[in-house]
């Protein structure tokens, strides 16, 4: 049995004095803590998310944990991976600046009311929890009723008893900005076959479906990309959306104004209504994007097209296709110095640019997959390696998927699911009966 021991007689005297809720935290048991090890630390700034906004509330996670907690209708939540089950023992680091607090905490459901006082940085024991199965546990707080200003400023967590165990995932800190990268959580890829792309390719056909409720904003699903860039759609906000088609420039940098002129992506031409300019952050290039409202449960039909065009330049065109319409809509066509390449590398993928929305779930739907070889022969791309990114690779956010369902892929990332894809799986679905009708003459 668990050793406990009693809070020290002068804090209890200074919390009986205090009176009100304070004695209610005693009554409620709180005065026995176990003795723990260090057990682990969770920055709240790379692991929490305020899952239920406020009307108007302005509760925000920093990098220095939750601030302007204020609402008793908002609530934070925070995610951990335990590989086993066990029970926890949950503290808090934090301090009321004003007043007394009471906050509900609960893990995966179960609830305790935690009693707050003290404006000093301390840790405080909330509870204990029952584990029963290894997997993700999401932490809740949220507001009861305050004295003061605010509930309180929380930086970190901390975790012991039988279920932290040295393989419990998290991001533990901010070193490479992971706090930032943590929060958006895993990018996942599909890479084709190369022994069925060949080195020849001059087309890429690809098709994507987002099934309804997965269109979650700071999505985008990457259909078509290739060595030297990308082409999918996103989800930019509640009321945007784009079809996006992006080539790096062979100069490395995240700078778009430090390229050289003779490394710089030159735009040959672009579709109607379609917006282009530079990148950075991510690399730097040339980018084009067409606001476009697409709907989740449709599917939308991808085409890139490369060819070499002398002097040591490629151009790259993108073309989308419009159900509503019928036609093919060019994006934009532009040359990359440097490059005599047809298309290589081919791949997908899925990631979330919306560090807020990195605990929503979202995942798609990639079919019918055909390369066009220089040619003029129509490909079926039926293999593919699934991967993942930094975030995944180092363990940290373990929530990422993919495979094959019926005769597609699928990519999966976010939202904590507990039944992640091994990297470096792979997988085959049938090919397609029917290839694409495309007259690319007419496009070309």
């Amino acid at each position: 049995m668990m050793n406990k021991f009693l809070i020290p007689g002068f804090l209890f005297s200074c919390l009986f004095l205090s009176g009100g809720w304070t004695n209610s935290f005693l009554r409620s048991g709180y005065n026995m803590i176990p003795a723990d090890t260090i057990g682990q630390t969770v920055p709240l700034g790379g692991n929490s998310w305020v899952t239920v906004k406020a009307s108007g509330g302005k509760e925000r996670v920093t990098n220095d944990g939750w601030i302007n907690w204020e609402d008793t209708n908002a609530v934070f939540s925070t995610y951990v991976k335990l590989d086993r089950p066990g029970t926890i023992n949950l503290y808090a680091v934090l301090g009321v600046p004003d007043g007394q607090s009471v906050i509900l905490c609960g893990i995966n459901k179960v609830y305790k009311e935690i009693h707050l006082i003290g404006r000093e940085e301390h840790e405080q024991y909330f509870g204990t929890w029952e584990i029963a199965s290894p997997g993700y546990i999401k932490i809740d707080m949220k507001g009861i009723k305050r004295t003061g200003t605010s509930f309180a400023q929380m930086k970190k967590l901390r975790i012991a008893g039988s279920a932290a165990g040295s393989n419990t995932a998290y991001i533990k800190n901010n070193e490479g900005n992971y706090f930032y990268w943590g929060r958006r959580g895993p990018s996942v890829h599909i890479n084709y076959d190369a022994a069925e792309t060949g080195d020849n390719a001059e087309w890429f056909y690809n098709e994507v479906t987002v099934p309804d409720g997965n269109d979650v904003i700071g999505s985008y699903f990457m259909a078509d990309g290739f060595r030297e860039g990308y082409f999918g759609m996103q989800v930019n906000s509640p009321t945007e959306r784009h079809v996006l088609f992006s080539v790096w420039s062979p100069f490395q940098t995240d700078d778009p104004k430090s390229i050289p002129e003779d490394k710089k992506i030159i735009l040959i031409k672009k579709g109607e209504g379609v917006h282009t300019g530079e990148f950075g952050n991510e690399g730097a290039g040339g980018q084009s994007y067409l606001n476009y409202d697409w709907k989740a449960g449709v599917t939308y039909r991808f085409l890139l097209h490369a060819r070499p065009a002398g002097n040591d330049h490629t151009v790259f065109t993108a073309y989308f296709f419009t159900p509503e319409t019928g036609r093919w809509n060019l994006i934009a066509s532009f040359s990359r110095p440097e490059t005599n390449t047809y298309l290589t590398r081919l791949h997908s993928f899925l990631e979330n640019f919306e560090p807020s929305t990195g605990y929503i779930t979202r995942k798609a739907f990639y079919g019918n997959q055909w390369v066009v070889d220089t040619k003029g022969e129509w490909k079926p791309l039926t293999k593919m390696v699934f991967t993942g990114d930094a975030t995944a690779k180092i363990g940290y956010r373990m929530d990422y998927g993919g495979g094959e369902e019926g005769d597609q892929f699928f990519l999966r990332n976010c939202g904590f699911f507990n039944d992640n894809t091994m990297m470096g799986s792979r997988f085959e679905h049938k090919p397609s009966a029917k290839r694409p009708s495309v007259d690319l003459d007419s496009l070309n």
